[in-house]
C-alpha cells in the first residue's frame, strides 16, 4: 500500500517547524514504513524547506531502517531546493551509517 502525505496541508507553504516535521515522522512516516508502505511525501505547493525540518523528517527513519527508508522513501512535487536538501540529509546520513558501520 501507499501513504500520501501532502506536506502543504501539514508544513504550509515552507516547512520549517521542525514540530511538525517530528510528529509527522513518529506518527505517520515511520509506522507506515514498518508495515512495508511506500511513503510519498508530496511536497506539491511547497516552495521550500529548511534543512533541519528535512532532518528532522527523514534522519530517524534512515538510521533505523536503513534500505527500506531508502527503498520506501517517494518526494513527489518537490522543487529543485527541496530536493537538493533531501540529497544532502541523505548523503549525511549514508556517512554517518558508513562511519558506524565501520566501527
Amino acid at each position: 500500500m501507499n501513504k500520501n502525505i501532502k506536506m502543504r496541508k501539514i508544513a504550509g507553504d515552507f516547512a520549517e517547524n521542525k514540530d511538525i516535521a517530528k510528529k509527522l515522522r513518529i506518527e505517520e512516516i515511520i509506522p507506515s514504513l514498518l508495515k512495508g508502505d511506500e511513503v510519498i511525501l508530496d511536497f506539491a505547493g511547497i516552495s521550500g524547506a529548511t534543512q533541519s525540518f528535512i532532518h528532522a523528517l527523514i534522519s530517524d527513519p534512515i538510521r533505523e531502517l536503513r534500505g527500506v527508508a531508502f527503498d520506501h522513501l517517494i518526494y513527489k512535487n518537490a522543487n529543485d531546493d527541496i530536493r537538493e536538501i533531501v540529497s544532502i540529509v541523505y548523503r549525511y546520513m549514508q556517512e554517518s551509517l558508513d562511519r558506524n558501520d565501520e566501527n
